[in-house]
């Protein structure tokens, strides 16, 4: 019960951040239910205002008060085609452009892109790779980004961390993990976290030296070295960075050893396994994933979401533009 009172008390500071300021969000699946019920719902109070693609006619009465846009209708279609087209830069013909704007993922993904939305949320009747694909090949990464990742908000009590990345990148280079504690540390803030990130190993300043844990310490060194001001150390195993009494003692000198709230594992394997255990056996709360790193936000869901997944998922990602 404790868990559900904390993320009530998250998502009630988000909602507080975005609520009145009319943020348009695009949902793509606009046939699924458990779709429809959410944006009601985000719709009636004021959070975000809702963009549903597809056919008017087929999608509920009530509703009414959402944006509704259809492909085939789009009297700006045309100008999404063509600027699919320069954004792909000699990958898609206008012929295949126009073919793949029919899918309401990319749709969708276009109509971000052309600012008339600010972020998307799909998923719930689509694959990761579905939603993904698409954020990729138009949205694309930050500046200095070179791919997007997942992590997730871990919830127990008054317990709140961030786990990363847990969704998307089998095995990261050092480059890669730089940039994951870094976006990392800003999703923290978001969630209302003071972020001190641990970067996760085998090893613990040092006590192994291999090509993995040399990994480690090249990308602790590169997080240093783009001065972002947040507090990352590394490499260390997880009882060095979350208990204080291991902390001091393996790796005595460090700000974050035994005092970390935002991990970043080595690799997927690690990052998947991690966050599941700690959500089964630890009875943590899992929120996520989250994406990081795009130019906009897109958020996948999971196809087993309930309509409060949705709902939630939704607010986070209204959040998320407020960052860019």
């Amino acid at each position: 019960m404790l868990g559900v009172i904390e993320m009530s008390k998250i998502m009630e500071e988000l909602k507080t951040k975005i609520k009145g300021k009319e943020i348009p969000i695009v949902f793509p699946e606009s046939d699924d239910p458990r779709i429809i019920e959410a944006v009601q719902r985000l719709s009636n109070e004021g959070l975000i205002k809702p963009i549903l693609v597809g056919n008017h006619e087929k999608i509920l009465d009530d509703v009414s008060m959402c944006e509704v846009i259809n492909p085939d209708t789009f009297s700006q279609f045309n100008e999404l085609v063509q600027a699919f087209v320069e954004r792909r830069a000699g990958k898609a013909t206008y012929e295949q452009a126009q073919e793949l704007l029919k899918q309401p993922n990319y749709f969708g993904t276009m109509l971000v892109y052309m600012n008339k939305a600010k972020g998307l949320v799909s998923g719930a009747a689509h694959s990761t790779s579905d939603t993904v694909r698409p954020a990729l090949q138009i949205i694309k990464t930050k500046p200095g980004i070179s791919r997007t990742f997942g992590y997730f908000l871990m919830i127990r009590d008054e317990e709140k961390y961030i786990m990363g990345d847990c969704a998307i990148n089998p095995n990261p280079d050092a480059e890669a993990l730089a940039e994951f504690a870094i976006e990392s540390a800003k999703a923290a803030e978001m969630f209302g976290i003071d972020p001190r990130v641990a970067m996760l190993s085998f090893s613990t300043n040092g006590s192994a030296e291999t090509d993995e844990t040399e990994k480690i310490r090249k990308a602790t060194q590169l997080a240093k070295e783009k001065d972002s001001g947040y507090i990352i150390d590394g490499e260390m195993q997880f009882d060095a960075a979350f208990v204080e009494s291991v902390g001091k003692k393996k790796f005595p000198n460090s700000e974050v050893a035994g005092k970390a709230n935002t991990f970043i594992f080595p690799d997927l394997n690690a990052g998947n396994i991690g966050y599941k255990i700690a959500q089964r056996l630890g009875n943590f709360e899992a929120i996520g994933p989250v994406l990081a790193g795009l130019n906009k936000p897109v958020n996948d869901l999971s196809r087993g979401c309930s309509a409060e997944d949705v709902y939630n998922t939704a607010i986070i990602t209204a959040a998320q533009s407020l960052m860019e």
